[in-house]
């Protein structure tokens, strides 16, 4: 899929981005390095979705040589985690956009009721109008985070960018269907699933190599 095909899609092409991708995808990897590599390319992600920021205030400070006028951001975002997997992000990004707060959004999708289950969600008080940085690391279905996107949407917040190493087709169209609105932004865009809903060629499921539960 070209990036043109869906204009809320951002592809983040670069040799060290690609580098990384691939220590992701080798099975090999170590989870201590999984994780490490996970928290780089998060800050790197974090980076580009403030790249557009425009709302900033002016204020005085002295540097050691003269007083001078520095921009300060003002109504930071709110950083939102898909546990668990999401929580592989979220230290990373928190630590490029350290004055964010913090939400978390545990859903999953039953294979039984084939539906989603939210089991846990806790926002900040004051999101309302704030922009919402949705972090998970594969978004394959779309499910989880179409759902995740519905809850943010019922509490008013801002605008919504979605963070992910790798998104399938399939979440891409489902996502620009649905909420036209939201951006993504990820490394690759993955042109097939299995039987089970993952990622082909993929990584394997982000929440075990992260936290060796497999």
């Amino acid at each position: 899929m070209a990036q043109a095909d869906f204009k809320n899609l951002v592809v983040l092409d670069h040799p060290l981005l690609r580098h990384k991708l691939g220590y992701l995808r080798d099975k090999n990897t170590s989870s201590a390095e999984f994780r490490e590599l996970v928290k780089e390319i998060s800050r790197i992600l974090a980076f580009e979705v403030m790249r557009g920021w425009s709302d900033l205030r002016k204020v005085e400070i002295e540097t050691p040589l003269a007083k001078t006028k520095v921009d300060r951001i003002r109504n930071a975002p709110v950083v939102v985690s898909i546990m668990r997997a999401g929580n592989g992000m979220l230290d990373a990004v928190l630590s490029m956009i350290p004055f964010a707060s913090t939400g978390f959004i545990g859903i999953y999708r039953d294979k039984f009721i084939h539906s989603t289950v939210e089991y846990y969600f806790k926002m900040p008080s004051d999101v309302q109008g704030r922009m919402a940085i949705l972090c998970d690391p594969l978004v394959a279905t779309a499910d989880t985070a179409i759902a995740a996107i519905d809850r943010l949407k019922s509490y008013e917040v801002g605008r919504i960018k979605i963070l992910t190493i790798l998104v399938s087709e399939v979440a891409v169209q489902k996502i620009g269907e649905t909420h036209p609105d939201v951006e993504i932004y990820t490394l690759n865009v993955e042109n097939q699933m299995n039987e089970l809903g993952y990622l082909v060629p993929g990584l394997g499921d982000a929440g075990d190599r992260l936290y060796q539960t497999k």
